[in-house]
């Protein structure tokens, strides 16, 4: 697969109980970026961390919280982020989306490819 010439990445920081429609956000955001066609998302559960309101969130057993924080990454050529990040505006009511220039050294899939002969 040819490596993106440029591409950025996003990341949208969520806490684990927010929803959209009654659905948890993370994975309205992740449906969506495969159905625009992206090439990929990921989601990532943090262990502890704090927003704008300063409350605490953590696994620590003594403070259990079920609000947990949760990252979701994207990572695409920017010219075609312009529709996912308008759909972000829209539903993202609370947390941070952050956008920045990244580089691609390596950008692969198995999808047709033989695996290499090794020895």
């Amino acid at each position: 697969m040819k490596l993106l010439e440029k591409a950025e990445r996003i990341r949208i920081y969520l806490g684990e109980d927010d929803k959209f429609n009654g659905r948890p956000l993370a994975d309205v955001i992740v449906e969506e970026a495969r159905k625009q066609g992206l090439a990929g998302a990921t989601v990532f559960r943090g262990m502890s961390g704090f927003g704008a309101n300063s409350l605490l969130h953590t696994t620590k057993i003594l403070r259990l919280s079920e609000d947990l924080p949760i990252i979701v990454e994207i990572v695409e050529h920017p010219d075609n982020l312009t529709q996912l990040l308008a759909f972000l505006d829209k539903i993202v009511t609370e947390g941070m989306v952050t956008r920045e220039t990244v580089d691609v050294t390596i950008y692969r899939h198995s999808k047709g490819m033989s695996r290499p002969e090794i020895g």
